[in-house]
């Protein structure tokens, strides 16, 4: 049985999808793009848009009791692939050794004008 994943640890749902999807083993985590969840602005600038993007993912974790090491997989939306370097500094700060697996893709825009969405899927 699926259950809705809802905090507002992360910024809310901006179209028909859930936060989060709980499987029971497996959570399925909708992107995140560089909202803060308290003020609903958007931070400029690559670095900042990942720490907040990165800072999201983990508060839709700390919702479910879980941290970074749960995180199996990520998926990394990125509006320019030469940002791909500093993205990977930033994220090397919130991911340790055994690393999840990871797709990387420059896309042509994203919600909201942000520079990178961050997508997870965890495992309890």
């Amino acid at each position: 049985m699926k259950k809705v994943i809802s905090t507002d640890k992360a910024p809310g749902a901006i179209g028909p999808y859930s936060q989060g999807i709980d499987l029971g083993a497996i959570i399925f985590f909708s992107g995140q793009i560089p909202l803060n969840p308290q003020t609903g602005e958007m931070p400029e600038g690559i670095e900042a848009q990942t720490k907040q993007a990165l800072d999201n993912v983990k508060g839709l974790l700390e919702s479910q009791n879980l941290d970074f090491s749960h995180v199996v997989k990520t998926t990394v939306f990125l509006d320019d692939m030469k940002d791909f370097n500093t993205v990977n500094s930033i994220y090397a700060q919130y991911f340790v050794e055994p690393y999840p697996a990871r797709s990387a893709i420059e896309v042509g825009s994203l919600p909201k004008g942000a520079l990178i969405e961050v997508e997870i899927i965890a495992v309890k």
